[in-house]
């Protein structure tokens, strides 16, 4: 009875403790915007810039040289999962833009393509792969160079989508942002890895909270911006609910599409959980500091990242299960193997 209630159980944890708390954040903000403004009392402006390079200083720090070298071998596994994150992905974006140009207001279409355009996620990529009893150290190689490359190439994608708007981005002083708040910070922390590296490794669960509650800042300053700016009003909750339900089948078509073509390629089933794993998801942890950073001041930053934060919430919950009967189908290989 446990083993059955275990993926049930997996799926309480997530939202009992995450996505509770961002709901909370989420409902506070509608019901008191003014507090947490970017420039209100409590300066969340300057509060969650400060917390998005420590957050990025301890990821840094974190990290095991000898875990990418030793993830860095399979090329096809690498090549597959930064193709559907950096070249299928955007794709679906852009189609998503042209075909809902008059169905869907603007900032909600370039929101969608920003999260085309982000990394995949590192934490919960490799902790589900890790789950999945999937390779590990190519989770670990394909979610850290992904995020690397996404510091540069999603300010890219997103100044591309909107020149071609008719609008302006100065994309030069969005990457210095993005090198300065994020790379900067991770570099530093690479640097310290000497020093503090033994310490994170012990007190694991720190970085993991200081993770989400800047993320969680982050997101309640932006819907506080949001709302005192009368962004709600503007769109119909109709409109929202069309881009969750998008969200939703952008997930399943890529958990489906990964899933198929990892098979075409012959991947073992180690390699094809990796693939799946790390070539469906979007990072949070990323795009929101992104997000504040390339549309800093746009008093639709709330909109913007909404199917991010959807998308998010369903790729934690849906992948769990997967992870779990992953695992279930690996346990059941192996009590064959040790019957034979």
């Amino acid at each position: 009875m446990s083993s059955l209630l275990s993926p049930f159980k997996r799926l309480y944890d997530l939202i009992d403790g995450f996505v509770l708390i961002m709901l909370a954040a989420i409902a506070l903000a509608l019901a008191a915007p003014d507090i947490g403004t970017g420039d209100g009392p409590l300066h969340l402006g300057l509060v969650t810039s400060l917390g998005v390079a420590l957050v990025f200083f301890l990821h840094g720090a974190a990290l095991s040289r000898d875990k990418l070298v030793a993830g860095a071998r399979h090329w096809r596994l690498h090549a597959f999962v930064q193709s559907f994150t950096y070249l299928v992905f955007p794709a679906v974006g852009a189609v998503l833009l042209i075909a809902l140009h008059d169905r869907l207001p603007a900032d909600l279409l370039l929101g969608v393509f920003f999260l085309c355009a982000l990394p995949s996620t590192v934490s919960s990529s490799v902790a589900m792969t890790s789950m999945a009893r999937g390779n590990v150290p190519g989770a670990i190689f394909n979610a850290t160079i992904s995020g690397l490359i996404g510091m540069a190439l999603t300010p890219l994608l997103m100044g591309l989508v909107i020149s071609a708007s008719g609008a302006s981005m100065p994309l030069g002083k969005a990457l210095l942002g993005v090198a300065l708040q994020l790379l900067l910070p991770f570099a530093l922390g690479q640097l310290a890895r000497p020093l503090i590296g033994a310490w994170l490794a012990r007190h694991k669960a720190i970085t993991s909270k200081i993770d989400r509650g800047v993320i969680v800042l982050i997101v309640y300053s932006s819907f506080c911006d949001a709302t005192a700016a009368g962004l709600w009003h503007q769109y119909s909750w109709q409109t929202i609910g069309s881009v969750m339900a998008l969200s939703a089948v952008m997930l399943f078509a890529i958990l489906g599409t990964t899933t198929f073509v990892a098979r075409r390629f012959g991947f073992s089933v180690e390699d094809e959980i990796t693939a799946v794993f790390c070539g469906s998801k979007k990072s949070l942890a990323n795009g929101i500091p992104m997000a504040k950073i390339l549309f800093a001041g746009h008093p639709a930053l709330g909109l913007i990242v909404l199917p991010l934060m959807v998308y998010h919430q369903l790729q934690l919950i849906v992948c769990s299960v997967l992870a779990s009967r992953y695992a279930s189908r690996a346990e059941i290989g192996d009590a064959a193997v040790a019957r034979a």
